[in-house]
Formats: C-alpha cells, sequence, structure tokens
C-alpha cells in the first residue's frame, strides 16, 4: 500500500472520480448548509438535529489531500473532504498519486498538504528523511492497524494442513499447485500494484521457495481473479493485508511466516519474515500548519479506527457504492466522533 503494506476493490481511476467528486457534506442526509449570519460552523441546529455548515469559501486556499491506491485511503479523504468543506469551508481537492517519492517531494514542498493512512513500514529509508528533516510530519496515528503478509482461501488449508505455513511451500509439488502458464514449474504468488511497498521476492528468494512473484497490477485485479480462483475452489497464494473486506467474503487465511524482526528488515534484500503489524500514521506538510492552522488542527484530531474502516468497506468494495455516500453515511451516524476533531 505502498503497503498498503500493507489492505478494496477499485482501479485508480474509479478511486479517483469517486473522491474527487464526493460534495456530500453540504448537500442532503442530516448534514445541510443551514448556516445564518452569524452562526458559528459545527454547532448543532436545535430540534432538527442537523449540523451547519459553512459552505465552501473561494477565498480560502485548496487542501489538497492524498488519496493512495487502495479503498480505505479514498474513504478517508472522502470524509475528510466532506468535513473540511462543510464545517471549515475549505476547498478539498483529492489527489490520487501512488506511495512513492514524488508524493514525499510534494508534501515538502507544500504542492500536497496531507496524507491520511500511512502504513510506516513502508517507509523508505530516503523517504524517512522528510521525516527526520521536518518538512514532513507526522501528526499522529489514525487509529486502524493494519497487517500485510500471505494469504490463502481456508480450502486450501483444509486441504493442505502443511501449508499453513512456509515450509510447506518448500516442497515443488505444492508450489505446483499453485503454477501457471506464465510461471511454469514454479508455484504463482500473486503481488498486486507494483507501487506498494512489498517484501515477497526476497522473503521467496531469501527462504528458498520455488515460486514467482506475479503482480495482478492493482487491488481490484486481485480481487477479480480471487473471486475466480474461489468461485472454482483452486488454489492461490497472495499477497493481501488486513482490514478489506475481502478478508472476510473470501474467508482468507494469513499464512504463518518466519516472526518478523527488526533485524530482519535492516536490510531490504536479505528480508526472509514475516511483514510487522503496522498502526497506521497521517502525515501533513510542514507548511500545512500556516496555511490552515484549523485544517491542521482537524486533520491532527482525525482519526478511523479498524472498526471504523470494517463498517465501510464491504459498502465500497462489494456492494459497489459510491465512496462519498459511503462516507456521508459514516458522517451522519458519527456526528459527536467527528464534531471533537474541529477546532
Amino acid at each position: 500500500m505502498k503497503n498498503r503494506l500493507l489492505l478494496g476493490l477499485m482501479i485508480l481511476s474509479l478511486i479517483a472520480a469517486a473522491c474527487g467528486g464526493g460534495t456530500a457534506a453540504t448537500t442532503g442526509g442530516d448534514i445541510a448548509d443551514t448556516t445564518a449570519a452569524g452562526d458559528d460552523p459545527g454547532t448543532t441546529a436545535g430540534d432538527a438535529g442537523t449540523v451547519t455548515t459553512m459552505g465552501i469559501d473561494s477565498s480560502k486556499p485548496t487542501i489538497n489531500l492524498v488519496v493512495n491506491a487502495w479503498t480505505a485511503s479514498a474513504l478517508n479523504v472522502e470524509i475528510a473532504k466532506q468535513l473540511i468543506e462543510g464545517q471549515l469551508g475549505y476547498p478539498v481537492e483529492a489527489v490520487t498519486i501512488d506511495e512513492n517519492a514524488a508524493m514525499y517531494t510534494g508534501l515538502a514542498d507544500g504542492t500536497l498538504d496531507a496524507v491520511l493512512e500511512l502504513w510506516p513500514s513502508g517507509i523508505t529509508e530516503d523517504e524517512q528523511t522528510f521525516l527526520d528533516e521536518g518538512t514532513v510530519v507526522n501528526i499522529g496515528e489514525l487509529g486502524a492497524v493494519g497487517q500485510i503478509g500471505w494469504f490463502v482461501p481456508d480450502y486450501v488449508i483444509a486441504e493442505h494442513p502443511e501449508l499453513a505455513t512456509w515450509e510447506g511451500f518448500q516442497d515443488p509439488a505444492n508450489a505446483a499447485l499453485f503454477a501457471t502458464a506464465e510461471t511454469g514449474d514454479q508455484g504463482r504468488f500473486l503481488g498486486t500494484d507494483p507501487s506498494y511497498s512489498q517484501y515477497d521476492e526476497p522473503i521467496i528468494a531469501n527462504l528458498g521457495l520455488p515460486f514467482q512473484v506475479v503482480y495482478s497490477g492493482s487491488e481490484a485485479a486481485t480481487v477479480a481473479e480471487l473471486d475466480l480462483r474461489v468461485a472454482a475452489q483452486e488454489p492461490i497464494l497472495m499477497y493481501w493485508w488486513t482490514p478489506t473486506a475481502a478478508f472476510a467474503k473470501y474467508n482468507l487465511v494469513q499464512v504463518e511466516l518466519p516472526a518478523y524482526s527488526e533485524e530482519c528488515y535492516a536490510e531490504v534484500s536479505a528480508v526472509d519474515c514475516a511483514y510487522p503489524e503496522d498502526r497506521l500514521i497521517k502525515v501533513a506538510s510542514a507548511h500545512l500548519e500556516e496555511k490552515a492552522p484549523d485544517v491542521f488542527e482537524f486533520l491532527s484530531n482525525f482519526t478511523q479506527t479498524t472498526e471504523d474502516q470494517l463498517s465501510m468497506l464491504p459498502a465500497a468494495e462489494i456492494d459497489g457504492e459510491d465512496l462519498d455516500v459511503v462516507a456521508k453515511g459514516w458522517i451522519d451516524a458519527n456526528q459527536a466522533i467527528w464534531q471533537a476533531w474541529l477546532p
């Protein structure tokens, strides 16, 4: 997600369209543009139970929030967008970009303002330099806990219990269960979006497993492949993560790899152990606090727990609901939570 290392199920263009078009914070439902002269934004409007909103003030600077290539990231941004526009009055742009050096450069120079879901295990040494120098600042934990790993459907373990751990994949006969025309006599390990931080190639090489990594290209493509394999009850071994709706829908089981250690990840080429658990964080441009101090405070307070994400991901990833609608549903149901984020 990078890691994603690191967790839905839409192609990037669909994510961008859904995020960029969401303006539900000022239309319909429980949140309405009811601010009168002299009203304070973010207050409850009496008997109607509606929440007053400022509406977008075109004199305020645009806030550019990064959308990375997984659904939870897009939902985080859509919730923040609707509230920043409706409650603080700033126009918001959702900027679709891979989790890479260009993202950090954009944060450092102020072109981009914030990333609301960053998987710490995916931060490279070069990227950490931006944080160490202070041009990109950590604005706190998001609240969700992520776990990247190797996953198979539960029927794979039921038929081959030895595949519950990595040792079972050493057997060429077991690897052949996952082989495709593309991988020949090696098993296929299905990667996802190549822009994610993924260590599967060194893990496979360093553990001496007869597998080849093949990248699907996107989260959506991985899920499409998973759907076909599960329908046919065929083996599939894949990079995946939680929280996602697919984890429960397809009864995925995480394969046990050698235990994670910091020493194991000290050198990327030498990685031969499991991915770490990630307590997801938010980062912002150091310029944001001066540019829009109230937005900086809001985003510092902004949270999405694992449970929050799991409450929305099935609607977005399985039912195909528009992300702006899903986000607005969460906002309508959690007024007390998000009001506490406002400056």
